[in-house]
């Protein structure tokens, strides 16, 4: 037996929105049909809500080993004073990091995410994301500028291996932070079913390091007894350092792009084919206190995703409120948000078979906002998940 649900709009996301439809599924939330209001008129037992029903969110970028540090990382420091209070205060005793990412897990899922892709530098959530109701690809980072890549490369496979049955990939963590020689063993490793994550250019003084050699990072890894490399003071900034060493056939995701220009947009697309763009504008706020051009951004046509960055940049892990804050301080329109927190993040995943958008066959979750046929996502606009 079916169910059979209906509110003033469904967004399917991969075609136009159907005013008054109603969707059918099965009790384990598979859609078996979907119907435009003329084609519903005769259906008996329709639940009906008010707002719009759109699919499950996708939050394309977290670290859910951070939780533990939720509220007690200083605001907009600059990302070199945010990398050293994480620095400072990130080991702490398992049970409570445990106990953290099951909280922040369980609220993602209240909050209509059904589906992450989620930065981990050790093991320690694996026991989280197998008994979640989540859907979580794993992004193994490495870093290493100063030191051999064998043997960072080496443990990088072995967690990933760990990781086993879940989804999982070998990535560099940011362009400050891997040198050319381990750009090199990740290509290496790199297999056609993997998909690849980078931080870019989420900080001025990133590209002024690639550029000119000085400014805030420069000082933080001099602090550090970090010397420079002939990477640095090049003249070209960081994503002309590191997208060409980054392997082209797998899908890529550039993540924060805070400081990324049109020169840079024009280059990457130039460079790879395969480039999706993850925008996480509250953890910017909170970080750096600014945002990326977005509004260029979408001029250029370029594929935009969302994610949420970690508790410790973050006052919670909600796609909606992510839009909420873009749709606010940048004027994108609703349709044009639910792509990017839906369809667009599961493209990136490779998991388009079941999520992403409401078509016959998928379990993409439903999600109902309390939304007006003005689609703005107000302050009391919130997420109900209906399957």
């Amino acid at each position: 037996m079916l169910n059979y649900i209906s509110a003033d709009w469904i967004f399917p996301v991969n075609s136009p929105a159907i005013q008054n439809g109603v969707i059918g599924l099965t009790e384990e939330g598979k859609i078996e049909k979907i119907f435009s209001a003329l084609e519903a008129k005769d259906l008996a037992n329709v639940t009906t809500y008010k707002g719009a029903l759109v699919p499950g969110f996708i939050n394309t970028h977290c670290h859910l080993e951070l939780s533990h540090l939720k509220d007690k990382i200083e605001q907009q420091t600059g990302l070199p004073g945010f990398i050293k209070q994480i620095l400072s205060l990130r080991q702490q005793p398992d049970d409570e990091v445990l106990s953290a990412m099951k909280i922040a897990d369980q609220q993602m899922a209240q909050n209509g995410i059904v589906a992450v892709g989620d930065i981990s530098n050790q093991l320690i959530s694996k026991s989280v994301k197998q008994n979640s109701k989540i859907y979580y690809h794993t992004f193994v980072e490495v870093f290493g500028f100063n030191r051999p890549s064998a043997p960072i490369i080496a443990q990088g496979e072995k967690l990933k291996q760990d990781f086993l049955p879940l989804k999982a990939s070998v990535v560099p963590h940011a362009p400050y932070s891997v040198s050319a020689e381990l750009f090199g063993e990740i290509n290496k490793i790199t297999n056609a079913e993997d998909i690849l994550s980078i931080h870019n250019q989420e900080t001025e003084s990133e590209n002024e390091l690639f550029e000119a050699g000085t400014g805030a990072f420069a000082d933080f890894f001099s602090s550090l007894g970090i010397a420079q490399s002939d990477a640095h003071n090049t003249g070209e900034n960081s994503i002309a350092y590191h997208l060409p060493q980054m392997p082209k056939a797998v899908n890529t995701l550039l993540v924060h792009n805070t400081f990324v220009n049109k020169t840079d947009i024009d280059f990457a697309t130039k460079t790879h084919q395969q480039l999706f763009w993850c925008l996480c504008p509250n953890a910017n706020l909170y970080i750096e206190g600014t945002l990326p051009d977005v509004n260029m951004m979408t001029s250029k046509n370029v594929k935009i995703t969302l994610g949420t960055d970690s508790l410790a940049s973050n006052l919670a892990l909600d796609i909606l409120a992510e839009m909420k804050t873009l749709q606010e301080r940048k004027s994108i329109e609703f349709e044009e948000l639910l792509k990017w927190a839906t369809l667009n993040g599961a493209e990136f995943l490779n998991i388009t078979d079941n999520f992403g958008s409401f078509e016959v066959g998928k379990k993409p979750g439903v999600l109902l906002l309390n939304i007006a046929d003005d689609k703005i996502i107000k302050r009391d606009t919130v997420v109900k998940r209906l399957f």
